[in-house]
């Protein structure tokens, strides 16, 4: 008998973004780094207008430098919970644990970007799984050093139970209501992403299709 898929949706109240090791020296040799930053930065206006919390990692910093200053985690405030340094390849670190079982109400939906999609990416969103949280990944807020990585990687991550997704699909999703409070200035950021979203689509998205 064939096994139905369990619906899996997401609310903001439930919701953390986990934003993985966008970093100075990373920039040269991830494929598409600048789009993936263009993702996060769209995904960090949508935390801010849907009061979602954001946590940050830096993979062993002192030799791969700190978070890129194009991220504009300053405009957060208090959503920004923090940014955490780690050997793990897996964002999952005490640190980063203590922060989410420590949310009220709790943390049951998380929403995963940035690099690399084979290696920290994957980790983080099997060590999620294995503590039951529902995962999220944007396809088009992902990457690798060698392109060809990131496919394999989303479906690894597909296979083991999370939700591959995009960016603008999400952000509908968080918002539910086209009568919420919270959809006009939804609205304007998906105006205003426009350019960088097809063009962050169209950079990564045939990459995984292929």
């Amino acid at each position: 008998m064939a096994t139905i898929a369990r619906v899996v949706k997401v609310s903001p109240k439930n919701t953390v973004m986990l934003v993985c090791d966008l970093q100075t020296r990373l920039k040269p040799v991830v494929y598409a780094f600048d789009n993936v930053v263009a993702t996060a930065n769209k995904m960090l206006k949508v935390a801010k207008v849907l009061n979602v919390p954001v946590v940050v990692t830096e993979q062993n910093p002192k030799g791969l430098g700190p978070t890129t200053p194009e991220l504009a985690l300053s405009t957060l405030g208090p959503l920004h919970l923090g940014t955490f340094a780690k050997s793990l390849f897996s964002m999952i670190t005490p640190q980063v644990t203590q922060v989410l079982t420590s949310r009220e109400p709790p943390i049951k939906s998380v929403v995963l970007y940035g690099i690399e999609s084979h290696v920290c990416i994957l980790q983080t969103a099997l060590d999620l799984l294995e503590l039951q949280y529902d995962v999220h990944v944007l396809a088009d807020g992902v990457s690798s050093c060698n392109k060809e990585e990131i496919p394999w990687a989303l479906e690894r991550m597909r296979q083991a139970g999370a939700q591959i997704t995009t960016s603008e699909s999400i952000a509908f999703q968080l918002t539910v209501d086209s009568a919420s409070p919270n959809f006009k200035p939804l609205a304007g950021i998906v105006k205003e992403e426009k350019d960088a979203t097809k063009s962050t689509l169209q950079t990564l998205l045939p990459v995984q299709s292929k």
